[in-house]
């Protein structure tokens, strides 16, 4: 998850514990990665978590035109990009490294109470939308009130993390790493947006 925005392995990370969470958003440095499991290591930890989204990217190739990142990603072998940031922890330490890539089973599970809840929310809404013959439009939480959103304003829109947002915050407080520590400007080029052409 996260192939282009990481909401998921942002969240997944804190709620499972992870050491380090590398997301599209924040460009990291395997050199601050890997800091971060020495560190670990030499304050006796026998083991370090990575949470990485499908779409994080490094700061080298932060650094890349768009057009020469596509093409990067299209001649990647592995199956994930999990598989090479561990290929290069291993070949930049001697410590193992195993990968899981929990893929879509991270959507199931046993929904909790707040889940039930909002899911009736979100589908009385929904209800009420349709019975008033108003369509084309989602139905979302924002800030705690359930909403009617028009897919005009959000279809073929990201709502990327912000590196300067209160959760990111948080989990750097707790001692998360991102991989950015001392990194600045970089920009994953896939999220860099369109410029809009001048109107005639």
């Amino acid at each position: 998850m996260g192939h282009k925005v990481g909401w998921i392995p942002l969240y997944a990370g804190v709620a499972g514990g992870a050491d380090v969470i590398l997301l599209p958003e924040i460009p990291y440095d395997i050199n601050n990665v890997i800091k971060t499991i020495d560190k670990r290591n030499e304050s006796g930890s026998r083991f370090t978590i990575i949470a990485a989204a499908e779409g994080a990217i490094s700061v080298e190739e932060a650094s890349l035109k768009k057009k020469h990142y596509k093409q990067r990603i299209a001649e990647r072998t592995s199956p994930s990009v999990a598989y090479d940031i561990a290929a290069e922890i291993i070949n930049r330490t001697n410590y193992e490294v195993r990968v899981a890539v929990p893929g879509h089973t991270q959507r199931g599970g046993t929904p909790c109470a707040y889940d039930r809840v909002f899911a009736s929310q979100v589908g009385v809404e929904a209800a009420r939308g349709i019975l008033a013959g108003e369509y084309g439009f989602m139905v979302a939480d924002k800030n705690r009130e359930i909403v009617r959103v028009p897919l005009s304003i959000v279809a073929g829109r990201l709502k990327t993390v912000s590196p300067d947002s209160q959760l990111v915050q948080q989990a750097k407080l707790m001692g998360i790493s991102f991989g950015d520590e001392g990194v600045e400007g970089a920009v994953n080029p896939i999220l860099v947006p369109k410029k809009e052409k001048p109107k005639k």
